[in-house]
């Protein structure tokens, strides 16, 4: 990955500033900024009218090849597109998880005949997506997952719980990793698949978060049935096929979160000059400190980036999830710093979403970056035994 644009790319950096700057109002004027951590279940409608508008002017899926619907941009625009968007205010994106996860890795998983079914929903913005991974019991230990499933004729039937399920209140599908082979464990025996979010046997219960909102949920799954060729790659092989579809989490979307990583510690800075805050000389480093961390994060995404093509976790990838966490959490503890006595005071009731501000949300729901998607212990296991090729870590010594 270059690091300045070129001609073209400075070209279609203007045009993307220049329709989001055109269509980024009126009816849509309201969720600019909106939708993202800690905020992501309000005007989910709006944001989903906002979706299909996207795909009417060909801006969802820029970077999927041609002809799976997508733009076929380079990797330098793609980065572009994903910066200029966040810079721009755009709201969180409804189809994130359909467009961000499950779309490439269909494309370098599924059949034919999957992708024909399944990717045109996800361009078009008709077809909304959650991720059915983490369990009460695996969470950061994915290899943990219990929720089995049989295959009966031709329906596999599930039965088990999913945990800190983003959006699936608004969802039409979800891709599930379920333990299909009796008597299996950890990473063996698994399967992806596809199931309907409205199939019988599932039932949603949202878990209020400390910010007010409840994007995250409980899935419950009771004999659902879903078909027997909506598994993704070969059953048992879900392991592969799960880690890929982390590996494109960890991708170019992160240059969008960095982005918006960008706009809250701007809006701090700018706090601090209002209130003087500024003049503080602690107040001052801790706001460069935070200031060269967001750098290195951009860089190590393009240095991450710049890997050839692949469909498992690297080691340029491994450590971004550790770095962003504790960054994004600190960026939260100072914005309290900068906000000093105002701190304590919100809007309205605690508890109730628009009583916080931004930075607020930031706050609170920064206290849960360094635990969900892998926590920082998990985190730093992974890096060693996989990066480092150290030795695993030893497992508690049992018996009486």
């Amino acid at each position: 990955m270059q690091l300045g644009d070129t001609a073209s790319d400075h070209e279609f950096r203007a045009e993307i500033r220049d329709w989001m700057t055109t269509n980024l109002t009126g009816r849509f004027a309201k969720i600019a900024h909106r939708g993202g951590p800690g905020d992501d279940d309000v005007l989910v409608s709006e944001r989903m009218d906002w979706e299909r508008h996207l795909a009417e002017h060909d801006w969802t899926c820029v970077g999927w090849p041609t002809e799976y619907g997508g733009r076929g941009l380079p990797l330098s625009q793609e980065v572009i597109f994903h910066e200029e968007y966040a810079r721009a205010g755009g709201p969180g994106r409804a189809g994130l998880i359909g467009e961000g996860l499950l779309g490439p890795t269909l494309i370098a998983f599924a059949t034919p005949e999957q992708r024909q079914r399944f990717l045109p929903g996800i361009v078009s913005g008709n077809e909304f997506w959650c991720q059915g991974y983490s369990e009460p019991n695996a969470g950061s230990d994915l290899a943990n997952v219990r929720t089995a499933a049989r295959l009966e004729g031709d329906e596999w039937v599930i039965s088990g719980q999913k945990v800190w399920t983003s959006l699936a209140q608004w969802s039409d599908w979800c891709f599930v990793l379920a333990r299909t082979e009796l008597g299996s464990s950890r990473h063996v025996g698994l399967s992806y698949l596809l199931v309907r979010m409205d199939a019988p046997g599932i039932e949603i219960r949202p878990i209020r978060q400390i910010t007010g909102t409840a994007e995250f949920n409980e899935v419950f799954f009771d004999e659902v049935r879903t078909p027997a060729d909506l598994v993704v790659g070969a059953p048992g092989d879900g392991w592969r096929v799960a880690m890929g579809t982390l590996a494109f989490e960890r991708g170019v979307l992160t240059l969008g979160q960095q982005m918006a990583f960008r706009r809250e510690l701007d809006a701090i800075i700018d706090l601090a000059r209002s209130n003087g805050r500024i003049d503080d000389r602690g107040c001052r480093q801790q706001l460069a400190d935070l200031e060269a961390r967001l750098r290195v994060m951009r860089w190590n995404a393009l240095r991450t980036l710049s890997v050839d093509e692949h469909t498992e976790l690297v080691p340029e990838a491994m450590i971004g999830k550790l770095y962003w966490a504790n960054l994004h959490r600190d960026m939260g503890e100072v914005a309290m710093d900068v906000l000093g006595t105002a701190a304590v005071i919100t809007a309205g009731d605690y508890g109730q979403p628009e009583a916080l501000d931004e930075l607020h949300r930031l706050f609170f729901f920064s206290r849960a970056d360094t635990i969900y998607g892998g926590s920082d212990e998990i985190q730093r296991n992974i890096i060693g035994e996989r990066a480092l090729g150290l030795p695993r870590e030893p497992k508690p010594a049992t018996g009486g």
